[in-house]
């Protein structure tokens, strides 16, 4: 789905920092702060992810998973 390092990458992208995306994503900041951390793919509750990834796209972002399009290959994020 999406790894700590797009996450990182994402919310530095669309400018926001941990708390503004909490509020957006209706989580915890230890919860935005405990996926940042994490080593590769977030595991987590789906529910989470899910909104976590809605208020992501919300801000303009794209995710972009591994084999998708994309120069390099590998994951990555862009914006719309």
């Amino acid at each position: 789905m999406i790894s700590a390092a797009q996450l990182r990458a994402a919310r530095a992208l669309a400018g926001l920092d941990q708390k503004r995306l909490a509020e957006l994503s209706g989580l915890s900041v230890p919860t935005i702060q405990r996926m940042e951390r994490s080593d590769g793919v977030i595991r987590g509750n789906v529910d989470s992810l899910m909104k976590l990834i809605a208020a992501l796209d919300a801000a303009g972002v794209i995710l972009i998973g591994d084999g998708a399009a994309s120069n390099q290959g590998g994951r990555g994020v862009r914006l719309k």
